[in-house]
């Protein structure tokens, strides 16, 4: 018997290293001439480790508070975005069928060529109005090509130069002094050179900013509600709202709040509190309708230093927008026009119409609406304020330019610093401004000049590569027979 016993132990034994010889496998033994036993080894192995991942990926079982306090945040969200309620987009009415058929068959007759939509509709709604001119459509419509291709620009043409003459040539003709705003005698605004200077250097900040805020519904109809967005918008400091006091034997500052401006204003005194908490080391309290505040370290210097923030502290309102009119427009209502910009804030505020709210400063609308806007804006100041002067220029000149500004998807300057100096020609940089240092940083660099401009062709003396210097065709006189 005692002998059984030691063969089972020997066996045992013998199975434990052979286990621990098997784990180890040797590298170079493929996976197919492998024995049995550490094939199935292998297979429960995968499958351990298939267990651990599907347990890492199972769920935990949330608890019912977790759930809720995640309801109550979900809620939160969607209240912070519901309250802006935006006006509907505004759609331009569909054509009567009469005029739809009028304008596939003015298509039809063009076929391949090519006429503004403006001109097109134009044609359209004069045919309805006289209906024997749709029979002379074809006629009608061959002129105006011809007339239309006639007006437009001819290849090779530097339409660059004109475009800058047209605009720099009235230019001149221009004022320097800085206007009221029209109808509105309390807003200055800059007009005439130096407004369109502004605008062709694409000034982070304009030297007078302003906006036409334009609001919807219920809002542009009732003063009060208008009034209340006013409140909104314009920035009130705490002393433009209450008296500030500082007591110098005790240490103490006292804001006594002016009711009238108050209700005037649509703020409260816990709003004035809540304001000047966020000064630190200090301890505000409301006592007998005035707001006590005690220093954490009293000192005399302190004090001084707290009461001058507190005489430029902001109560309410957005920041940029230091005053506000409101006018009752024919046809419109309610409109706000404001001293200062502030595009992004304004557009968040309710009741403030975002399809036609207006601002004089180009870098906001291209931040805040993007490029295209931009360039709109841009073509609508300068536009403007060519137009106020009393000179005609054509649109399509003033597009030149702003298309020319935003080209590149980034609002930039006619200037050195912009597009001029941005020119691959250093010849046509050096001609504009700071001649030596270009010369001199394009020797160092190495910069070739290929002349392809009008400016760098003059100054080498060479023909330009516009117009009739573009063509390069010469004409062979064949020699007549019998001469």
């Amino acid at each position: 018997m005692p002998k059984k016993s030691v063969s089972t132990m020997d066996k045992k034994e013998e199975g434990k290293t052979k286990k621990q010889v098997i784990k180890k496998p040797n590298k170079s033994i493929s996976n197919n001439t492998l024995p049995i036993e550490i094939k199935k080894e292998k297979e429960e192995e995968k499958k351990l480790t298939k267990n651990k991942n599907s347990k890492k990926t199972v769920k935990k079982p949330v608890d019912k508070k977790e759930k809720k306090v995640k309801k109550k945040n979900t809620i939160k969200k969607t209240t912070k975005t519901k309250l802006r309620t935006l006006p509907p987009p505004i759609k331009k009415p569909d054509d009567p069928p009469e005029i739809k058929e009028i304008k596939k068959d003015i298509y039809k007759i063009l076929k391949d060529k090519i006429l503004p939509l403006s001109i097109i509709e134009e044609i359209a709604s004069k045919v309805i109005e006289d209906k024997k001119l749709k029979t002379k459509l074809k006629d009608i419509l061959s002129k105006t090509v011809e007339e239309y291709e006639r007006n437009s620009i001819d290849p090779a043409e530097a339409c660059g130069i004109i475009g800058a003459q047209s605009i720099g040539e009235p230019g001149t003709q221009m004022t320097m002094r800085t206007f009221h705003y029209a109808g509105v005698a309390e807003i200055n605004v800059t007009l005439g050179l130096p407004r369109l200077i502004e605008i062709v250097d694409a000034r982070s900040i304009p030297s007078t900013p302003m906006m036409n805020i334009y609001l919807w519904g219920k809002y542009r109809l009732n003063s009060d509600l208008a009034k209340d967005v006013a409140n909104q918008i314009e920035i009130t400091k705490l002393n433009d709202v209450a008296d500030i006091e500082t007591d110098l034997t005790n240490l103490v500052i006292r804001i006594n709040p002016d009711k009238k401006t108050m209700k005037k204003k649509g703020s409260k005194i816990d709003d004035l509190l809540e304001s000047v908490k966020k000064i630190k080391k200090i301890d505000a309290k409301i006592e007998r309708g005035k707001i006590k505040i005690t220093l954490d370290d009293p000192s005399y210097k302190k004090l001084l230093n707290v009461n001058e923030i507190l005489m430029d502290l902001k109560v309410k309102g957005i920041d940029g927008i230091k005053r506000i009119i409101i006018r009752r427009e024919p046809e419109e209502g309610y409109v706000i026009y404001s001293e200062g910009s502030n595009l992004e804030k304004v557009l968040e505020i309710e009741g403030v119409d975002p399809y036609r709210t207006t601002t004089n400063d180009i870098q906001a609308v291209g931040k805040v609406l993007g490029i295209e806007a931009a360039r709109n804006i841009i073509i609508q100041e300068a536009y403007n304020t060519l137009m106020e002067q009393g000179l005609i220029v054509d649109i399509r000149h003033i597009m030149l330019v702003a298309d020319v500004m935003t080209s590149n998807g980034s609002i930039k300057a006619i200037g050195r610093h912009g597009v001029s100096g941005e020119k691959s020609s250093v010849l046509s940089r050096a001609a504009f401004e700071i001649t030596v240092n270009h010369l001199l940083d394009a020797s160092r660099r190495g910069e070739t000049d290929k002349l392809g401009g009008v400016a760098e062709n003059i100054i080498v003396g060479q023909p330009v590569n516009l117009g009739t210097g573009a063509v390069e065709l010469v004409m062979k006189r064949s020699k007549k027979k019998g001469k």
